[in-house]
């Protein structure tokens, strides 16, 4: 059957191969990126105040997608008898901001042009963090975007303004979001037990317009309920702390929380948020693997990204 129809060229199994996200092409010269989705890596993990090992997720990650990628593009779902992520949804991956040690500043700037060159690509920007600090030189490059609505899925609120100096750790994103003109508000999804945000923190986020919801809530609500609270018409940034999961089956993160989402806790509600809304990017952060020997962790990252991603191009048909 050599050399008839499919069964032509490689078979191209997951374990072949470099690992890009998605076996998907590799652009290393960012002013040329021609796009629909844009994959950049931000492995820095400077901005922990607990365990370090972050800045290994981007490779992580896109080890773990290739378990997704059998050499053939689309993948069937028979529950919704659709093909996500077919063929003309044009995916390419940039590979990784470059990360200056020691210098967040630095850092930070590399990956804001990595997303700023995605957008300009006229590409869906995609970053794998990293820690959640990453998240805020992402928001940065949207500063001529109009208005965008954070979605964040996380254990902790991220809403620190200044401690002992620190504005741009894993502490602060929310924060340094709530604070630019284009942020329209936050919706903060799973949200529970002891957090990184003090009380006034909270109070300062609900009285810049924050939606807080811990698991409970959000599971009292459902999935599509939690998404309805989101404002019509809003352009969404999905922002997705891989702690929001619980640490049953995402052991590898910096600062697990127990009693956190299961699988498809969070898979229904990016369905939810993309036929309800346009997204306008995505991060995922703290998958730090080398706390997870088994791997898992980096295949739920995958997997939530390359289904959110589905959903996203599958609601724009």
């Amino acid at each position: 059957m050599s050399g008839h129809g499919y069964e032509s060229g490689r078979l191209n199994l997951p374990f072949v191969g470099i690992s890009t996200f998605g076996k998907r092409p590799y652009v290393e010269d960012w002013s040329s990126i021609d796009a629909d989705v844009a994959i950049l890596g931000a492995p820095f993990d400077a901005g922990t105040q607990f365990r370090s090992g972050a800045r290994f997720g981007p490779r992580s990650v896109r080890e773990a997608s290739t378990l997704f990628s059998f050499g053939h593009a689309g993948a069937y779902d028979h529950e919704d008898d659709a093909i996500y992520l077919p063929g003309s949804v044009r995916m390419i991956d940039m590979g990784d901001a470059d990360i200056v040690h020691t210098d967040t500043m630095k850092s930070h700037a590399n990956i804001e042009a990595g997303v700023r060159a995605a957008l300009t690509g006229g590409a869906l920007p995609v970053t794998i963090g990293g820690d959640h600090s990453i998240n805020i030189p992402c928001i940065n490059a949207f500063d001529d975007q109009g208005d965008i609505h954070i979605l964040q899925i996380d254990a902790h609120l991220d809403f620190v303004d200044e401690r002992h100096g620190v504005r741009y750790g894993h502490g602060n994103p929310m924060r340094r979001a709530a604070e630019k003109s284009y942020i329209t508000g936050l919706t903060q999804v799973g949200i529970r037990n002891v957090s990184s945000t003090a009380k006034e923190g909270y109070e300062d986020a609900r009285s810049r317009g924050s939606d807080i919801l811990s698991v409970r809530q959000a599971r009292a609500l459902g999935p599509q309920g939690v998404i309805d609270r989101i404002p019509q018409g809003a352009r969404v940034y999905i922002t997705i702390d891989i702690d929001a999961f619980c640490p049953s089956i995402a052991p590898g993160t910096g600062t697990p929380s127990h009693g956190g989402f299961l699988y498809y806790d969070v898979l229904e509600m990016m369905q939810a948020v993309a036929q309800r809304h346009e997204v306008v990017g995505v991060d995922l952060v703290e998958v730090a693997p080398d706390y997870d020997p088994t791997g898992s962790t980096s295949i739920l990252a995958a997997q939530i990204l390359l289904n959110t991603l589905g959903f996203i191009f599958h609601a724009k048909n």
